[in-house]
């Protein structure tokens, strides 16, 4: 038997922010699919809203005359086309089709996949209506976090518009934002981050969507969310981890790594948020190959080391969370 493999085929993005808002026709195989969403493989793993996609359905096998098959691997077609390009067979050979978009090429049998579906059937599909009578009680909760998953990405793309209006708002009245410092930035970006986690933990707290838990690994710098659904062995995972030349904020982590467990956007302000400038009570620092904590304007330990740059010895933070302290 052949075997078969789902794609989703980007049709257009209907939420402001989505990560494929500039993906409009590319392709992405499907891992999982509900009733809402379609989880793709795209550096990770990552959700599509169904009304935003086509879906493709290909089996794996010698195509025959008059089938059309989907380019999945492209390796003859010396960058003429690209992978998702549709073909219709009009000759089988031994090693490969031709086709009849393109008269002098040979598509291999490696390089493409036997489409066995078509949008019709998927528009079919889409509007079946939902008979919530009719679920079990773990299909009602599976519908219902498709649901939940839906509305979060609705309401990103709200805020996102909202907060284009409000730029407009004041660019026509002439008030130009204000020049904001990189830790000023960084600041704003922290506590944002401490709202969205503590916001996204009450929803699956009230909603029953999700048991949310986040482990925090200092040595490694990385934050990791496990989002496991009530009354089931289901769980989502998000990880986020600092790159090495990047200050660790657990924070910025948490809010990362639970919005990548729950299928959410990540904002770019949490991926590329300004490094701090300022050195402050709490953080860890490295100096001279060593690392501590601020306490009192210079680090702890046996060094009366000062903060500031002396005898060449400059300080770089690497961790800003300052949970010690209560920020």
């Amino acid at each position: 038997m052949a075997e078969t493999k789902k794609y989703a085929r980007i049709k257009k993005a209907s939420v402001d922010g989505v990560w494929y808002a500039d993906k409009i026709g590319q392709i992405f195989e499907v891992v999982h699919e509900n009733s809402i969403t379609l989880l793709t493989k795209s550096g990770g793993h990552h959700s599509v809203l169904k009304e935003d996609a086509e879906i493709i359905v290909t089996e794996k096998r010698p195509a025959k005359v008059g089938e059309r098959v989907l380019l999945t691997a492209p390796t003859n077609t010396k960058g003429k086309h690209r992978v998702g390009d549709v073909f219709t067979v009009r000759e089988f050979g031994e090693t490969g089709v031709h086709v009849t978009e393109d008269e002098f090429m040979t598509l291999w049998h490696k390089e493409y996949e036997v489409i066995v579906n078509s949008e019709v059937k998927n528009e079919e599909a889409d509007g079946m209506k939902i008979d919530l009578n009719a679920m079990g009680y773990d299909e009602l909760i599976a519908h219902g976090e498709d649901v939940i998953r839906a509305i979060r990405l609705h309401a990103y793309g709200e805020g996102y518009r909202q907060g284009k209006f409000d730029a407009e708002m004041d660019s026509t009245h002439g008030q130009a934002p204000a020049h904001k410092s990189a830790q000023a930035r960084r600041d704003e970006i922290v506590e944002q981050a401490k709202a969205d986690v503590e916001r996204l933990k009450e929803n699956n707290i009230r909603l029953r969507t999700f048991n949310i838990s986040l482990e925090v690994n200092r040595k490694d710098r990385s934050v990791e969310a496990i989002a496991k659904r009530p009354k089931s062995n289901r769980a989502f995972y998000g990880i986020a981890k600092a790159a090495p030349n990047d200050c660790f904020n657990v924070h910025i982590g948490k809010a990362i790594a639970l919005r990548r467990a729950l299928g959410l956007t990540v904002p770019d302000e949490y991926l590329n948020a300004p490094q701090p400038t300022e050195v402050r009570v709490g953080d860890v620092v490295q100096y001279s190959k060593r690392c501590a904590t601020v306490v009192a304007g210079r680090p702890s330990g046996p060094s009366e080391t000062k903060l500031t740059t002396a005898n060449g010895l400059a300080t770089r933070i690497i961790d800003d969370s300052r949970e010690e302290v209560g920020e």
